[in-house]
């Protein structure tokens, strides 16, 4: 897109004549234009998201995608891949999340972790990471006080609400409403465990 800029300078020369002949004014006008280039495109704003791990979480990602991005989750994605969820969480959804940090991981007894991602363990492992999963988008203004969370596991979570915090099955909500392209994360500091 190009922009003119005009500048106009005039000057004006005023001739008076006797008392018999009227006063004649002539005006000199030159007109300069300069050409300036506007690129054709602006830089875009930047995607609001949420803060998570030192990487910003915006909707334009999915699950996956985000939670790859925060380092507050390396052991959670570590998981998911090795359950081979990763696709499907990467899939149309929508999902709610409850995504435990690797603090909330490191809360397990020791080699509990380690044991889980082996090959031999996978079933379990899914069965822990897709306790972690509802059906549908809900976002924190959407939980409330005593509601039953069915999850992709087949059990049922429990929401309790005290002086404002939500807490999912014992676990705290850290970071509520991370939104997604395919649903929306809740960031909690604890593991939840299957009762099955």
């Amino acid at each position: 897109m190009k922009q003119v800029f005009v500048f106009l300078i005039a000057g004006s020369l005023v001739a008076c004549g006797s008392n018999e002949s009227a006063n004649t004014t002539t005006t000199d006008t030159t007109v300069t234009t300069q050409t300036m280039a506007v690129p054709d495109t602006m830089a875009a704003p930047a995607e609001q998201g949420v803060q998570v791990g030192g990487a910003m979480m915006v909707p334009s990602k999915n699950i996956v995608e985000n939670a790859a991005g925060s380092a507050d989750h390396t052991a959670l994605v570590s998981a998911v891949q090795a359950a081979g969820l990763a696709e499907t969480l990467s899939g149309a959804g929508p999902f709610t999340v409850f995504a435990p940090t690797n603090e909330a991981f490191n809360k397990l007894p020791a080699g509990t972790v380690e044991g889980l991602v082996k090959p031999e363990n996978k079933s379990k492992l899914t069965n822990i990471l897709t306790y972690h999963v509802v059906a549908g988008s809900l976002r924190a203004a959407d939980l409330k006080d005593g509601q039953k969370l069915k999850t992709v596991q087949g059990e049922e979570l429990t929401v309790s609400i005290k002086d404002g915090k939500v807490m999912i099955d014992g676990a705290t909500v850290t970071i509520p409403d991370v939104i997604s392209s395919n649903g929306v994360t809740h960031v909690i500091d604890a593991v939840l465990m299957p009762k099955k």
